[in-house]
């Protein structure tokens, strides 16, 4: 999925220098193509956890940056567990095949 992002700030209720600010941070990377600024689903996602962290529970932007990182961490051991799974195959490999290897 992705979205305008003129279409997502007429629709979202955040503020243009807010996520431009977000933009320059980094915390949001929108693709930038000739037609336009597009935010993907994952976009939208980390602007819509950014305002809650920021106006909901008042992280300041240190804060979020930790927040972000650890978030984006959380989604690299997911994409490594995976992969590990798939290696395993479909059956996985249980502890007792690694006892006795050291």
């Amino acid at each position: 999925m992705s979205i305008d992002i003129e279409v997502f700030l007429s629709n979202s209720g955040i503020k243009r220098e807010v996520l431009e600010q977000w933009i320059e941070n980094e915390w949001v990377t929108p693709s930038r193509t000739g037609v336009g600024v597009h935010l993907t689903s994952v976009d939208v996602a980390r602007v819509y956890f950014v305002r809650d962290l920021s106006a909901d529970f008042g992280v300041n932007d240190a804060g979020i940056e930790v927040a972000l990182h650890l978030v984006d961490q959380i989604h690299a051991l997911r994409r490594v567990l995976r992969s590990l799974q798939h290696e395993l195959g479909p059956e996985g490999t249980s502890n007792e095949d690694y006892i006795g290897q050291g």
